[in-house]
Order: structure tokens, then C-alpha cells, then sequence
């Protein structure tokens, strides 16, 4: 299955150059996974600029242990600013990239970025603002770390896949919220039973039902 230009400049409306939308619709590889498949793990070499144009995609941080911390997600029209890291300097990955729902990507091969960088200015300038962006990203990472308690980085994460999926219902486990913020499943379980105890949430087998005001609650 192939993708044109048109449909190319729908899903990345930051490129809009006629040629290199034409060329990426040429050389790039469209690839399909399904919710909860691993896409990328550490330690693998990365040979393409991976661009969402469906779905959307958890990128994670590992240590040796096995233990996870959540960094940021990734959505349609977006790329991934630490595979690019990874392959202009030809050294394997550093992250875990997983679907969070079926997730169509658009595979640019890592030769063709190296070119394109030189020869078309959006394509430089879309791989420039995706390190400027999730470098703020990051930066909100480490102060959400560093710097709030567990129980605002809870009501954080709540917001953010709600924004994120566009739904009140959050399809996960206590443990995979755990993983996801460096923390215990007993810590999240007592967390979520208080905000449960003040009617933000509900909580059901392997689900979250999250009141529509929830963003509004927590700001005040």
C-alpha cells in the first residue's frame, strides 16, 4: 500500500513543498502496528525517520533494570527527535518506542533524511522544530520529576491521555501507570483510590472513567 502527496500534505501539514511531499510519498515505507506493539526497542539500530501519520506512539526511557519512565507520546503529523538523534550519529537506540492504538507510520530511509537536509529547507526545518519541541517536552519531563509530588504527576498523566486519545475511558492497568511514571503499582493504586474517594474518577477492571471536568478540577 502507498501513500500520495495530497493525503501526505493533509497528515503533515508543516511540509508543504510540492517535490519533497512527491518524494516522500516515493521513498517512504508505510508500516502498520497494532495497539501495545513494540516499535522500537534499546539497543537496536534505527534506519529510518519514523512520521506518524495515524495512531499514536509512547516513547520510554529504560535503565538497566528494566524499569520504565514515560517521556513523551508522539502524534499524527510528528516525528521522534531522539531516533533522529540516534541516526545522525549511527549509534543504536536509547529509547523504547510502543503503540498506543493501531499506529500507521510513514518510514523515511535514513539516507534519504541525510540528503533531504541539505536540499529542501522544510524538511531541515521540520526535523529542526521537533528537537526544539520535545526538548521542552523533556524539560516538563524532568521538572514533573524533580519537582511535584507523585500525586500531581498522576492528575498530569490522567489529562495528558485524555487529551492524547480524546476519550474519558482510559484502557490500562495500575502497573503499566506505574511503569510509566517510575513508581509502584501500590503507590498508583492508593492515588487513584483517592481521587476515586472525591468522584474525579471511577475506576473499573483495567479501566479509568475520568469525569469530563477532570482538567478543570485539577487546576483549581
Amino acid at each position: 500500500m502507498r501513500i500520495n502527496s495530497s493525503e501526505l500534505r493533509e497528515k503533515i501539514p508543516q511540509i508543504t513543498d510540492p517535490r519533497l511531499l512527491e518524494l516522500m510519498a516515493e521513498e517512504g515505507n508505510l508500516l502498520t502496528f497494532e495497539k501495545g506493539a513494540t516499535i522500537q526497542d534499546p539497543g537496536q539500530f534505527i534506519k529510518m525517520v519514523p512520521i506518524v501519520l495515524s495512531g499514536s506512539i509512547k516513547i520510554l526511557r529504560m535503565d538497566e533494570d528494566g524499569r520504565e519512565l514515560f517521556l513523551y507520546h508522539l502524534e499524527p503529523g510528528e516525528t521522534c527527535a531522539l531516533s533522529l538523534t540516534c541516526c545522525s550519529a549511527q549509534k543504536p537506540s536509547e529509547i523504547r518506542a510502543v503503540a498506543e492504538e493501531r499506529t500507521t507510520l510513514l518510514g523515511i530511509p535514513l539516507q534519504r533524511h541525510e540528503q533531504w537536509s541539505d536540499e529542501f529547507k522544510q524538511w531541515k526545518d521540520f526535523v529542526s522544530s521537533t528537537y526544539q519541541y520535545r526538548f521542552q517536552e523533556l524539560l516538563s519531563t524532568l521538572d514533573a520529576v524533580a519537582f511535584k509530588r507523585m500525586d500531581e504527576r498522576l492528575m498530569r498523566y490522567i489529562v495528558t491521555k485524555m487529551k492524547q486519545l480524546k476519550a474519558n475511558e482510559l484502557h490500562t492497568t495500575h502497573q503499566e501507570i506505574a511503569n510509566e511514571l517510575g513508581t509502584s503499582r501500590e503507590v498508583i493504586s492508593r492515588l487513584l483510590k483517592q481521587l476515586e474517594k472525591k468522584k474525579w474518577i471511577e475506576l473499573g477492571r483495567n479501566i479509568i472513567y475520568v469525569r469530563d471536568d477532570f482538567e478543570e478540577l485539577v487546576g483549581k
